[in-house]
């Protein structure tokens, strides 16, 4: 089985497949001979009786993961071994855990949906291992994930305007509001300047009016003060998106419980 002459080996022309218009992001080639759905020849293409090729099962993950190592950190070192059975998760607040439990489990209807979640509260109480865990079951679904730090988001956009200016903002706007979920760490430790409440309002409001799912951590506890820091706009959207802010409180668990 081959893949028909003359084409990359994958197409991403969205009329062809269906498929979300990724070209701006470069797919990586696939594992020659490897399908981890056991149906194609590793192309990504299955070859028809009338030779003509249709998509494997195995190709829009493959775009996604390619699409996910493009955007953000990946799932850092420390988190890669994140479970609901393992510390600091599983001595976390039963309810918390249940809420985020079901959403794991209906991962891949909850990003259809367009739905997230937002966890609030002190330093170290495990949010960020939380949202962690959310992200790499979406990852694990074949879903693509962009994570970032607010810090860090910010700095990359920054980056963008001195490469160039226009095309490098949008093409990065572009794919950071085409992953299926936007992974928002430390919300609310940026410096406060209107540049910034411009471009969180920027992102946030895309990502609500494209019904595009978000998971978001912050130490702010207090609402008022979130949506000074970063806009009640924002907020307000976020709070649509999330539904209302998981509280997660208690002593700092890095202090108490090394993660591995």
């Amino acid at each position: 089985m081959t893949q028909p002459a003359g084409e990359p080996m994958f197409d991403h022309e969205p009329e062809k497949n269906g498929y979300a218009d990724v070209s701006h992001i470069g797919i990586e080639a696939a594992d020659p001979g490897f399908c981890p759905e056991g149906i194609c020849d590793g192309s990504g293409w299955i070859l028809g009786d009338d030779n003509a090729a249709r998509p494997c099962a195995c190709r829009e993950p493959r775009i996604n993961r390619a699409h996910s190592r493009r955007m953000g950190t990946g799932i850092p070192k420390r988190f890669r071994g994140i479970s609901f059975e393992r510390k600091p998760v599983v001595d976390m607040d039963p309810f918390v855990l249940r809420t985020v439990r079901e959403f794991t489990d209906r991962i891949a209807e909850r990003l259809e949906q367009g739905r997230g979640l937002w966890f609030y509260g002190d330093v170290g109480t495990g949010k960020t291992s939380l949202a962690m865990l959310v992200s790499r079951t979406a990852l694990e679904a074949g879903r693509s994930v962009a994570i970032y730090s607010v810090p860090r988001l910010l700095a990359d956009i920054k980056e963008t305007y001195e490469r160039d200016s226009g095309d490098s903002y949008l093409s990065f706007f572009r794919r950071l509001c085409d992953v299926d979920l936007l992974h928002l760490d430390d919300l609310g430790a940026e410096k406060r300047t209107e540049w910034v409440l411009e471009q969180l309002y920027s992102i946030v409001n895309e990502r609500w009016q494209e019904e595009s799912s978000i998971v978001v951590t912050t130490n702010i506890i207090d609402m008022d003060e979130l949506r000074e820091q970063v806009g009640t706009r924002t907020v307000s959207r976020l709070t649509e998106i999330c539904g209302e802010p998981i509280p997660i409180m208690g002593r700092d668990l890095r202090r108490a419980t090394p993660l591995r």
